[in-house]
């Protein structure tokens, strides 16, 4: 098995994989890192999202012989004190109710908020149409991201 190094939440992580193991399985497996999710396996959910050098896409579909050289934030990088505007207002609009897609629901919406820091209902809405919520908290989803939005202007 090939030796891998990636550097994730700023950190240079040395490990031994097969070259189609998708980042999601050395994320939980191999380091420890379980703050990201497994959904569905095929990129529909979200429940998996990290970024890699900062745009968010799906871990179970990232083999990590793709990713030499990118840098990946998970959420436990997103904030080392856990206090990124997103995880506040998260907490301030109370958003989970189970709680299991809600790592990879601010990851989309970090991301999101990078590239368009003043959104409307509507492009929130569809910037975070691709993650699924089994709870239905769609609408707090929302409001946490308009919130986070203000206030990180």
């Amino acid at each position: 098995m090939p030796n891998y190094t990636l550097k994730i939440n700023g950190k240079s992580v040395s490990f031994t994989a097969d070259a189609d193991t998708p980042l999601l399985w050395v994320l939980r497996d191999e380091l420890d890192m379980v703050g990201t999710k497994f959904g569905c396996g095929i990129a529909q959910c979200g429940a998996c999202t990290v970024h890699v050098d900062g745009t968010a896409m799906r871990s179970c579909q990232l083999q990590v012989s793709m990713l030499d050289g990118e840098e990946i934030t998970t959420i436990e990088g997103l904030s080392t004190e856990g206090d990124h505007p997103l995880q506040e207002a998260w907490k301030e609009v109370d958003v989970p109710q189970c709680g299991y897609c809600q790592a990879g629901q601010i990851m989309t919406a970090a991301s999101f908020l990078k590239e368009n820091p003043n959104p409307s209902s509507e492009e929130i809405r569809e910037a975070m149409q691709g993650n699924i919520c089994r709870c239905a908290a769609y609408n707090r989803i929302e409001k946490a991201v308009a919130l986070a939005a203000e206030k990180m202007s």
